[in-house]
């Protein structure tokens, strides 16, 4: 899909982060963009910020990912009020206060939020709008939104998130070849925000927690307030990379129609290729990363 003029984009979690700068970007290339999002004052905000820019027209539209029914009223409001959808970016996701904790400490609301988020938060988005993409026999991509931890090698100091994205970029992988055979305009992306750690507030989403997922209060609590607090105190490299640097080659990649939206970087490629190579060799994983 070399041109977003006209082409009509729905981003789940767009009102922060990657979203907001995948949907600012979508709107100065000419799409019509529906941002949605669980906070409704933040939604608003961003919809009005993404409007000034020009382009196609802009739809806020509240949305819970990991209820089934809110994302197929969303579709439903798009469907309605544009009668297709070309980009669908399933983006929303949340980080948790999980870092330093041994796995089996965790509790299972913890394990319950991270999965409905991220993982059934894809499945309903694919669920809702492929069957209606398809019926319309139009060009399209599908769009999730996975990570480098989990995604393609898993770090020890988050257990839950590193899953949840491992299953991502399988949903990913699956949809890519179903989509082959169904032999239609359809294709699928899989996204890895980086290079480095991307500087977004993910990791205070424990604030907005839904009640249903709260057993204590402990689990509300901010891990780490900012990115760079999370890189000092989990050693990874004190490098960040900013939310719209990732937008920029994001659909760079759906431009040259590539699956893996995986920004170039040797310190990556050297660790994935060393991860390949000890899984052939039957070697156990390293100790980290």
């Amino acid at each position: 899909m070399r041109d977003f003029s006209g082409r009509v984009a729905v981003v789940t979690g767009g009102a922060s982060g990657v979203g907001k700068c995948l949907c600012a970007d979508l709107a100065r290339a000419g799409a019509h963009v529906a941002i949605a999002d669980i906070d409704p004052a933040r939604l608003e905000a961003v919809r009005t910020e993404v409007d000034k820019l020009g382009g196609g027209e802009v739809l806020g539209i509240a949305c819970d990912v990991t209820k089934e029914a809110s994302v197929r009223a969303l579709a439903d409001r798009v469907f309605d009020r544009f009668g297709t959808v070309h980009l669908l970016f399933n983006n929303a996701g949340v980080g948790l206060g999980e870092a330093q904790r041994k796995l089996w400490t965790l509790p299972l609301s913890d394990w319950r939020w991270g999965i409905d988020v991220n993982i059934l938060g894809v499945v309903h988005g694919i669920a809702a709008f492929v069957p209606r993409m398809i019926e319309a026999g139009e060009e399209g991509v599908v769009i999730n939104t996975s990570s480098t931890n989990g995604g393609l090698r898993s770090l020890p100091n988050t257990p839950i998130y590193a899953a949840t994205k491992a299953a991502v970029t399988s949903i990913s992988e699956v949809l890519h070849q179903q989509f082959l055979r169904e032999g239609g305009k359809l294709r699928a992306a899989v996204l890895f925000p980086g290079p480095h750690t991307v500087n977004t507030a993910i990791m205070a989403s424990g604030e907005v927690r839904p009640a249903e997922y709260v057993e204590n209060e402990a689990q509300t609590k901010v891990a780490y307030r900012t990115m760079e607090d999370l890189v000092r105190t989990t050693g990874l490299k004190l490098q960040l990379t900013e939310p719209d640097e990732v937008s920029a080659f994001a659909l760079d990649g759906v431009r040259a129609e590539r699956f893996w939206l995986l920004p170039e970087s040797g310190e990556n490629d050297v660790l994935i290729a060393a991860r390949t190579e000890q899984i052939l060799a039957r070697q156990d994983p390293p100790s980290a990363w």
